[in-house]
């Protein structure tokens, strides 16, 4: 078999209501996108931020990363991913999607999405992460975190801000338990002809109800191979996030 190759993209952007500029955050003595940027190039051929904003690009090279400006208009990272792909030129197998708020985002996480396409079958990769039996059904219950079912070879058959599955007749206190319910990571890679494909289909009708991109490529018949971690992700969405992962990195160092 031909080795693949993979390149990573980071998408940046500026604005975000509950923490703009958030990239730029120091964290650690670095910029939150450098620290993204150092832990994901080892891995890859080729590691590119893509970003709307100047200022995101200017940080970039000033530590010598590689960074390509996108429109401001894009719904979400892939579609960002997809342009930045198309500007950088270069030709490769399979691009990996690392968001630019996961500076802890961790080794063994980027292998295990790379090797989801040992299958020959998977066009769409991504990582789920178990929710451990004694969890608080209140999380398991937050929207915020997205669940998914899979099937017997780890394919994807459902992702839903719900509860899934419904454990019938047993206390909801029970459930995890009962039932071993999967957190979805939002680390993903595509196929390159797939990310083009998937990139160029209208909304659907489950993702405008779970406002989950992923579920238009399940509608249209995409097949997402997940992969488990045991490792959390350390996402930084608001200013109260940025301390905790202050607090994290004191603690912990780079882990």
């Amino acid at each position: 078999m031909i080795d693949k190759r993979y390149i990573a993209i980071i998408p940046a952007r500026y604005a975000s209501t509950r923490f703009p500029a958030k990239p730029l955050a120091v964290l650690g003595g670095k910029p939150i996108i450098q620290r993204v940027y150092e832990r994901v190039k080892p891995f890859f051929e080729e590691t590119i931020v893509a970003t709307d904003s100047e200022e995101i690009m200017s940080c970039v090279q000033s530590f010598g990363g590689k960074a390509i400006m996108t429109s401001q208009n894009h719904r979400s990272g892939t579609d960002r991913c997809r342009e930045a792909y198309l500007k950088n030129g270069s030709q490769y197998d399979i691009v990996v999607n690392v968001q630019g708020d996961e500076p802890f985002i961790q080794s063994s996480q980027l292998q295990s999405i790379k090797s989801c396409f040992d299958d020959e079958e998977t066009q769409i990769a991504t990582l789920v992460k178990p929710f451990d039996p004694d969890t608080d059904m209140a999380l398991v219950e937050n929207p915020n975190s997205p669940k998914v079912v899979v099937d017997s070879r780890g394919f994807a058959l459902y992702f839903s801000r719900s509860v899934i599955p419904f454990v019938r007749g047993q206390e909801k206190s029970s459930w995890a338990r009962q039932h071993v319910f999967l957190k979805h990571i939002g680390l993903y890679a595509y196929k390159t002809d797939v990310l083009m494909e998937i990139t160029s289909l209208p909304q659907s009708s489950l993702e405008l109800a779970e406002s989950l991109e992923q579920l238009r490529w399940l509608e249209n018949g995409y097949r997402i191979k997940t992969q488990l971690t045991s490792q959390e992700t350390i996402g930084i969405d608001t200013p109260e996030d940025l301390k905790r992962a202050e607090e994290f990195l004191r603690v912990h160092g780079d882990y």
